[in-house]
């Protein structure tokens, strides 16, 4: 059998995962893959804020085109940087196992434990205004309600490039998914996790997904065999909230689902930009239809006035401007 080419970033964490996924493909079919290093806007600009280089999608367009024209079979991403509507032609078949879904507090190298406090109480640990490190929009909104005081400053650039940007002092602290640390083998340099109630993940943090033409049954019927039922249906309904919402990166929007059984448990949160005004919404629904689920809390967000919320955040030009 030929080896499936894999489409992939070429940065540490985006190799891990689709070394994974070719690892779970041989497991489950005996197939093996080729990976095609493919780099994106997002790789190339690298300082600059997401919502003015055109989002997340910065991140898989170039992937994308190269599924769309048959150069790759599959592609491989971190579900939270993919946009909430894939272009016509391409679907999702296959998920991984979800990792840890929460934010992590990320301290300079050498620094003493946190005491055992809850994560709301950080300030309590860096006095009045710590410079804090973050390239998402929705940390910052969620986080500036129980830290008012914090000088929260966008970073960017891989896992890497951010803890030495941290260590050389540029920061106090650091705000990053733990999932993406876990991965890439910085586990001890997670010094407290943030509780999904404080801060409510991006949809499908923690979820690696695949991505396929929608017409390639081939591909499909290898990758089905291998995906996580639980991270599936917890996407599906993420992603419904954001695209009944029309959320982007520039957008503070938290969704986070959990499978209990048959039983599908959705929160999610809307924030103003300097995190003034919060709408949370939680439902509870069954696995057999996320979407639905995901639909009705994003109506019932909506119901509460999230969209002034959404406007006002899409009106503003950069994400540089939430993060003063």
């Amino acid at each position: 059998m030929t080896a499936l080419k894999l489409g992939t970033r070429g940065s540490a964490l985006a190799l891990w995962q689709a070394e994974r996924v070719a690892d779970e493909i041989r497991a489950h079919s005996g197939r093996d893959c080729e990976l095609v290093i493919i780099t994106t806007t997002g790789d190339r600009l690298t300082e600059v804020s997401l919502s003015t280089v055109g989002g997340k999608n910065v991140f898989v367009k170039e992937i994308e085109q190269a599924l769309l024209a048959g150069d790759i079979d599959l592609a491989v991403h971190s579900a939270k940087d993919m946009p909430a509507e894939l272009p016509g032609g391409l679907a999702i078949p296959a998920v991984l196992a979800r990792a840890d879904p929460r934010d992590a507090v990320v301290l300079p190298a050498g620094a003493a434990p946190l005491p055992a406090v809850p994560t709301a109480d950080l300030r309590l640990q860096f006095g009045a205004s710590p410079r804090v490190g973050s390239g998402s929009v929705r940390r910052v909104a969620q986080l500036r309600r129980v830290w008012p005081t914090a000088q929260f400053g966008l970073i960017r650039g891989n896992v890497g490039t951010r803890l030495r940007k941290l260590d050389a002092g540029d920061y106090d602290l650091l705000i990053l998914a733990a999932a993406g640390l876990t991965r890439l083998g910085y586990q001890d340099r997670i010094s407290a996790t943030v509780d999904v109630d404080t801060c409510v993940p991006a949809p499908g943090q923690g979820i690696v997904a695949i991505e396929t033409r929608s017409d390639d049954q081939e591909t499909i019927d290898v990758l089905v065999t291998m995906t996580d039922a639980a991270a599936a249906a917890a996407l599906t309904a993420e992603r419904a909230v954001v695209a009944r919402l029309g959320g982007g990166c520039q957008v503070p929007i938290g969704a986070f689902a959990e499978c209990q059984g048959q039983e599908l448990r959705l929160r999610a949160v809307v924030t103003s930009l300097d995190g003034s005004l919060v709408l949370r919404r939680e439902a509870t629904g069954t696995t057999a239809d996320p979407r639905g689920l995901g639909l009705t809390v994003a109506e019932g967000l909506l119901e509460d006035g999230a969209e002034p919320l959404l406007d006002a955040a899409r009106s503003d030009a950069t994400t540089d401007r939430a993060m003063p």
